[in-house]
C-alpha cells in the first residue's frame, strides 16, 4: 500500500477520525497518531469498510483498532499497534489535523509518501518510483 500522507492527532476519541474519513481519499494514506494508547480502539470495522469505498489507500494507527477479522477482509491496508475490544469515546473533544506527528521516533508530515507492506512501513519526502 502506498500514497501521500494526511495526518490526524487524537487521543481515545474517534469523532474527528470518523468525520475525516467522510472525505474522498483519492489514494491518500491516513496516519493517525492516537498517542500510542492501548486503553481502547480508536478505529473499527465499519469506518474501515466506508474508508475503503471512499478511495483511501491505507490507514496507519499509533494506537489500537478493533474488528480485526472484518478489517483484514478489506482491500485497504490497516496497520496499528494492537487490537482492543473496547470502543473509543465519542465525545468530540478535539484533535488536530494536517500537522506533523511523531511515531516510532519518526516525524511524519502531510504530503510525505508512505509505503507499507506486511514487513514494515517506509516514509519518504518524495514519491518513489516503483
Amino acid at each position: 500500500f502506498c500514497g501521500p500522507i494526511v495526518t490526524l492527532k487524537v487521543f481515545e476519541d474517534n469523532v474527528l477520525i470518523r468525520n475525516f474519513l467522510e472525505e474522498k481519499g483519492n489514494g491518500r494514506v491516513l496516519v493517525i497518531d492516537g498517542g500510542g494508547s492501548l486503553r481502547c480502539a480508536i478505529l473499527g470495522g465499519n469506518p474501515v469498510v466506508h474508508t475503503q469505498n471512499n478511495g483511501w489507500a491505507c490507514i496507519i494507527v499509533n494506537g489500537c483498532i478493533r474488528d480485526v477479522d472484518e478489517i483484514n477482509g478489506c482491500d485497504i491496508g490497516v496497520r496499528a499497534l494492537a487490537s482492543h475490544p473496547i470502543k473509543a469515546n465519542r465525545r468530540g473533544i478535539g484533535g488536530d489535523k494536517h500537522m506533523h506527528v511523531t511515531m516510532a521516533w519518526t516525524r511524519i508530515c502531510d504530503g510525505e509518501w508512505l509505503y507499507a507492506d506486511t514487513d514494515g512501513i517506509l516514509i519518504s519526502k518524495i514519491e518513489l518510483s516503483m
